[in-house]
């Protein structure tokens, strides 16, 4: 490593060494990490290489018993800041993947595991490795990059006071006749003014007399609010130091319906299941189980995944479902969002929180209560501005 760039900290070296512990119990000889700039899928390269992608696609190879290699598409020479990761050996080729090939074949590995080959490497490079020695492994790295040092989760606390200060703006910003876009605005104009760069992946969902439909939308500058209207604004932010949270809460300027009514009173009483089912060796089909009865006994739908893992890349797994028997361990983070859904299909109810997963149980990393937030009125937003400003 050059004297005057970025240093590998012990916390960065513990981090490759779990990785390199993790590859050699599998037998194999390398991992290839892909990473890409849509949004979601650029933390793996920030994780094992410090370099935060401006646009494009890139790779780390990091061997078993050799320093790693960050290898960028030649076009991307002068597209992002190369030096500020700590990876020193850096390769510019036309096709990343015949250069990859070509380390394979010259080190003579007989099996590399590959991160991203499914939704993130390129078709191209992909076409160019050598398939008899190559294999799947995103499950593989999750695991190993899982539980999260204490550096980590003073990353993630960061993370979700941005997150906190976005969705607090959106209903500071909130007024009848005032457009989807607008208030978005408001919540990216925290965020960014707070260091997420670009790092923010937003939806709404919205519907009128107090219950959001269920569809997750953009949202759109021609959508105006009207006062009984139901928002939720699913934000999900990472800060300077990478790590995604996921945090909201629905707000309506009137009465919720009478299901949303109930919805709430059932996501309640998951908030307090999660916080003794989701423990350290407790399955995330477990848990799953556990948090989706006071939706399930009611005759609602499940729209969408209960909740994944998280960290520098925005779902990792495991995912919190029905078909994953993986164990918990403590000091992992975990997103948690049910998607409930009338079984008319008329009203829905989602919104995020983002857990801690402790010996015992688990964690909330926002204080804020779980309720419905009126912003048209004065001490309903005080309330809630209370409430975020008692996690910082």
């Amino acid at each position: 490593m050059s004297s005057d760039g970025p240093q590998v900290t012990p916390e960065i070296q513990a981090r490759l060494d779990r990785l390199r512990a993790a590859a050699e119990a599998d037998g194999l000889d390398a991992i290839l990490v892909c990473a890409t700039e849509y949004t979601g899928f650029e933390g793996a390269m920030f994780y094992v290489s410090g370099f935060r992608i401006l646009h494009r696609y890139a790779y780390v190879l990091l061997p078993v018993e050799e320093p790693p290699t960050n290898i960028f598409p030649g076009e991307g020479r002068w597209v992002g800041e190369h030096g500020e990761g700590w990876v020193e050996d850096r390769v510019f080729a036309d096709t990343p993947g015949k250069w990859i090939a070509e380390r394979i074949a010259d080190r003579g590995w007989s099996k590399v595991g590959v991160y991203g080959m499914d939704l993130v490497m390129t078709v191209r490079d992909f076409e160019a490795l050598p398939h008899d020695k190559i294999v799947r492994w995103d499950e593989g790295f999750d695991l190993a990059r899982a539980v999260k040092s204490a550096a980590e989760l003073d990353s993630v606390r960061e993370s979700m006071r941005i997150n906190e200060a976005g969705v607090l703006a959106v209903a500071e910003a909130w007024a009848p006749g005032r457009n989807e876009a607008e208030l978005m605005a408001a919540a990216e104009q925290a965020f960014v003014s707070r260091g997420t760069r670009r790092l923010t992946m937003d939806m709404v969902l919205t519907g009128p007399d107090g219950a959001a439909l269920p569809e997750m939308r953009l949202p759109d500058e021609k959508r105006t609010i009207a006062a009984g209207d139901m928002l939720v604004y699913g934000l999900e932010v990472a800060g300077p130091r990478g790590h995604w949270v996921e945090f909201s809460r629905p707000l309506c300027g009137g009465e919720p319906s009478d299901e949303s009514k109930r919805m709430m009173e059932a996501y309640r009483r998951y908030h307090e299941i999660c916080r003794g089912a989701m423990h350290a060796g407790a399955t995330a089909r477990e848990v799953h189980r556990a948090v989706s009865a006071p939706f399930t006994e009611q005759g609602w739908k499940l729209g969408h995944v209960t909740g994944h893992s998280i960290g520098m890349t925005m779902i990792e797994h495991p995912r919190i479902g029905e078909p994953f028997d993986v164990e918990l361990r403590q000091d992992m983070v975990c997103s948690m969002h049910p998607h409930v859904i009338s079984a008319d299909e008329r009203t829905c109810l989602y919104f995020q929180d983002t857990w801690h997963v402790g010996a015992a149980g688990a964690t909330p990393f926002s204080a804020v209560p779980v309720d419905f937030y009126d912003p048209s009125d004065a001490a309903d937003l005080s309330r809630f501005r209370s409430a975020v400003e008692s996690g910082r």
